[in-house]
């Protein structure tokens, strides 16, 4: 999923400038540097709206017979649409036991229980808040099965029992144990036939109804994933538990889909996978049958409203994929943009990080009042923004990308977004960024991005462990990017490039962790990355090199009057090797050093026909990591209470602009 943010940069932006406009001036010198460049891209970049001619029927499909994942689980499912916002379903599903320990339960996962009031855990972490959009007062939704059994007719609802392993709040709905009445052994299957309700909710925290349209995302009982020994550094295996957090999105088991999905006849229905068959009238009702295989979720979206359109695309490492588009009337005419964002991702992320394997790519464009279930990514369906602006800027194209990035790091290699949440959003905001200056010139403003995390946090604790929602949103996507550059700007970007085209092949369908990523990293570059990981992800590591003290002294030297100055760099943060610090003289000379930043701190002693006027630590801002650049500049013969007092008061005015800006 991708933040509300580009008001959010839009305001830091000018509010640094003003204060890196000030330093410029005092340093006295002008340079031309990536992160002055203009943040929006010339409107050349947008390739303008076209008349087309109008869209052929969807096209229907056939499974192939290549196998990708372990396929743990298999759904058969039937839902209808009824008038209001009710949902009916039936699903008959096989879960094959990846591991060997006998097991006696079953957990699904009841995410729409997390909207079904002010009590449940999502609500209460949230605060009826997810990026900017409030909770209905009178929106509320759930889920419940009407009935349950195994393959021999014996009822199971009698065993269930709603469990709450995270934080013990009875009132929370969003898991359930179900007691099976035979032990299911390693290598067996067993086959649960469901019926269940779903009231959903009024648009919110990408899923429910509003006026005609529908986001049915996470809108079914969803088996909890269970881990093998080895998954994720797993020593024993067992179900992976959580309730629905605030914070939290997804992880499941790969499996099969099928799914036959009823709406009123005027609706037109995306979905994750393809249609199987043309959509059929019966009965007042428009009935269509989608199927995917190696996915680890399936959602669909519904509405009398959109404006459909179709192209095929290929280019290396994409075969073949059909690209969809499900479009809000408001953005009909901006069908080109879209196709033209969605080309630009299928062919560069497939060229970075190995092939895209699906036949199909879907974007829904949800209406403005149903931005709730915009910027979201499913396997094979991504939802765009809400259709607000009729001439939006990059923010369309961003999204489109971003979520399209999602298709690798949280479709194909599946990390678990519960837990370890950077995995999918720091590494995809990483290719984003990417793409984005590739394709549009956009190139991000590394230093007023990396000021945004004024609270770091380790990057391997579970989402709901962060404090706020942007506490959770500056580290898992902001820092976790950065991380990546951090990594890129030590080993150069080829080898970067390596480095991910590595992991992702390595790991696609596999679910790794952040161990696994720092073997391969190290693999790759035949060397340790301990320190580094330790310091930067596994706890909340910042760098901080700030300029401590300048002293000057006039000496006689051959008769001459020279000057001998010491200037004292500390470390005040994390290690980071190569930290250039420039001195300048009062005559207008300038040196660069570079300090490997493995003590504590360091003096550097000059003897000059001219005094030192300044020191700066990384001048150019390339320490992608660095968060206090209020530091890092010191004149000399400045009072120390008044060089204190101007620090603090300009750190407070960019934390007070930071801190009011919501995720």
């Amino acid at each position: 999923m991708i933040p509300r943010r580009a008001k959010s940069w839009l305001i830091i932006s000018l509010a640094l400038c003003l204060f890196a406009g000030g330093v410029w001036i005092t340093l006295g010198y002008n340079r031309s540097i990536s992160s002055e460049l203009p943040v929006l891209a010339p409107e050349s970049g947008k390739p303008p709206a076209k008349n087309g001619a109008p869209a052929p029927p969807e096209s229907v499909q056939s499974p192939t017979a290549e196998v990708y994942s372990k396929r743990v689980v298999e759904y058969h499912m039937d839902v209808k649409l009824n008038e209001g916002n009710k949902l009916q379903g039936t699903q008959t599903i096989t879960w094959t036991h990846p591991g060997k320990k006998t097991v006696n339960e079953l957990y699904f996962h009841m995410y729409p229980n997390a909207f079904s009031s002010a009590d449940t855990t999502f609500m209460k972490e949230s605060g009826g808040k997810l990026r900017g959009d409030v909770m209905p007062t009178d929106g509320y939704g759930s889920m419940k099965f009407t009935d349950m059994q195994t393959e021999d007719g014996l009822s199971l609802l009698h065993r269930m029992q709603y469990v709450q392993p995270d934080d013990g709040n009875i009132k929370d709905k969003t898991l359930i144990k179900v007691r099976l009445p035979k032990p299911v052994k390693g290598g067996e299957s067993i086959t649960i036939r469901t019926s269940f309700e779903v009231s959903l909710p009024k648009i919110f925290a990408r899923m429910g109804k509003t006026d005609d349209f529908v986001m049915a995302g996470q809108w079914f009982p969803k088996l909890s994933a269970y881990e093998p020994v080895g998954r994720r550094g797993r020593t024993i295996e067992g179900w992976n538990l959580h309730q629905y957090h605030g914070n939290s999105e997804f992880y499941a088991d790969f499996g099969i889909y099928s799914v036959r999905i009823r709406v009123p006849e005027t609706y037109k229905v995306a979905a994750t996978g393809f249609p199987t068959q043309q959509a059929a009238l019966k009965n007042g009702e428009k009935v269509y049958q989608f199927y995917a295989d190696d996915v680890h979720d399936f959602a669909w979206a519904a509405s009398p409203d959109f404006v459909y359109a179709e192209e095929p695309f290929s280019a290396p490492n994409v075969p073949g994929v059909r690209i969809k588009l499900y479009l809000d009337p408001a953005h009909q005419d901006l069908k080109e943009r879209y196709l033209f964002a969605a080309k630009a991702a299928l062919t560069n992320y497939s060229k970075w990080f190995g092939p895209y394997p699906y036949a199909t790519l879907s974007i829904v464009v949800p209406p403005k009042a149903a931005n709730g279930a915009g910027g979201m990514e499913y396997p094979t369906l991504i939802t765009a923004f809400g259709a607000d602006d009729t001439t939006p800027g990059y923010d369309l194209e961003r999204t489109v990308v971003h979520e399209i990035g999602h298709q690798y790091f949280y479709g194909m290699v599946a990390s678990n977004e519960f837990e370890e949440a950077w995995l999918d959003e720091g590494f995809t905001s990483y290719a984003e960024d990417k793409l984005m200056e590739q394709e549009y010139g956009l190139i991000p403003n590394l230093p007023v991005q990396s000021g945004l995390i004024t609270s770091p946090a380790p990057l391997t604790q579970p989402s709901w462990k962060f404090d706020s929602q942007n506490q959770y949103a500056s580290n898992v996507y902001t820092r976790g990017k950065l991380v990546l550059l951090g990594i890129e700007q030590q080993v150069g970007a080829k080898t970067m490039e390596r480095i991910l085209s590595t992991y992702v092949k390595k790991y696609r369908f596999k679910h790794p962790a952040t161990g696994d990523f720092q073997k391969v990293v190290e693999q790759v570059t035949r060397t340790s990355w301990a320190d580094y990981f330790d310091q930067y992800v596994y706890r909340n590591g910042m760098a901080d090199f700030a300029v401590e003290k300048i002293n000057v002294s006039s000496i006689e030297k051959d008769g001459k009057k020279m000057y001998e100055s010491s200037v004292t760099i500390i470390k005040k943060g994390s290690d980071f090797p190569k930290v250039p610090v420039r001195i300048a003289f009062e005559d207008g000379h300038t040196v660069t050093k570079h300090w490997d930043g493995r003590e504590e701190r360091v003096t550097y002693k000059l003897t000059y026909t001219s005094p030192v006027t300044w020191a700066m630590t990384d001048p150019l801002y390339d320490i992608v990591l660095e968060n206090r650049h209020m530091n890092n500049f010191l004149r000399t013969g400045l009072d120390e209470q008044v060089k204190s007092r101007w620090n603090m008061s300009a750190t407070k005015l960019i934390e007070a602009i930071f801190g009011g800006l919501s995720w």
